[in-house]
């Protein structure tokens, strides 16, 4: 029946977690569940003779942005070109559009001859840090969701509403709030993983209200979180609370980087999704 690409079942989304999971990316138990419903028909499917063994997310946001991720060939069919034609028709989906990614050190150089030009690098950084209770933190959703969905909006050049609400509400997850007289000052959200929990976003107005949620996500125990090397407080706070860089990839795009507050990130999301 030969090669064809089609768009992933809920099921095999699930796989697609699983096959990240075995290259070491130690994706989030349930994230599957809120990667599905982002872009329906995003995440694209190679199956060989009916039987998946590549896969790629192009995934639309808004009316300019696209995110790739995902792309995985599985280790007995590499260097047959399946891969590659998964890379070319998720390109084709998000054609138009500026496309980023967050990209292994091992392909910069095939990204690069993609079009694709780096803007910095997200640094996996594991260890722990107890809580400090210094920071006004209240459960996410306990929050009015289009406070949450505008300051979400600081960092990320699309809404992606429907992600998000997704993101926050699985039952797997402690979704944090930083609130200062009523106004968000910081948001974070920690999952469980087959590793150390994942911590994503992170996204604070001062270092101070960073470290505050980082302490309350962790509460002690081991997570990770990707640090953009482009916010250097950032990379201070994890560094000096005895972080250790674990793993590396290098946030690229088809055009120019876009207009977010790179001051205020310090914890992107996802590296799958953006």
């Amino acid at each position: 029946m030969g090669f064809d690409i089609g768009a992933a079942s809920v099921g095999e989304v699930g796989l697609i977690g699983e096959w990240a999971h075995e290259e070491g990316w130690n994706p989030g138990r349930s994230d599957a569940l809120a990667f599905g419903p982002v872009d329906p028909g995003g995440c694209l499917v190679g199956r060989l003779d009916s039987t998946p063994v590549a896969c790629v997310s192009a995934i639309r946001y808004g009316a300019g942005f696209g995110f790739i991720g995902f792309y995985i060939a599985r280790p007995e069919v590499r260097g047959q070109g399946y891969g590659i034609q998964l890379w070319h028709a998720g390109m084709r989906r998000l054609s138009d559009r500026l496309v980023g990614l967050d990209g292994v050190v091992d392909q910069q150089d095939n990204y690069r001859r993609s079009g694709f030009v780096r803007a910095w690098n997200n640094v996996r950084y594991e260890g722990s840090l107890s809580p400090v209770d210094d920071t006004r933190l209240v459960d996410a959703r306990t929050i009015p969701f289009e406070q949450i969905a505008a300051y979400d909006r600081r960092f990320f050049p699309e809404p992606r509403d429907t992600f998000l609400s997704t993101w926050i509400g699985l039952p797997d997850r402690t979704a944090l709030v930083a609130l200062q007289d009523n106004i968000i000052t910081g948001f974070g959200v920690r999952r469980d993983a087959r590793g150390p929990g994942r911590i994503g976003p992170l996204y604070a107005d001062s270092p101070r209200t960073a470290t505050a949620l980082l302490g309350a996500l962790s509460a002690g125990n081991p997570v990770v979180v990707d640090v953009p090397d482009a916010n250097p407080a950032a990379v201070r706070l994890v560094e000096e609370a005895g972080f250790t860089p674990t793993f590396e990839a290098a946030r690229m795009y088809t055009g120019p980087a876009p207009d977010i507050d790179l001051n205020g990130l310090f914890g992107i999301t996802t590296l799958e999704l953006g």
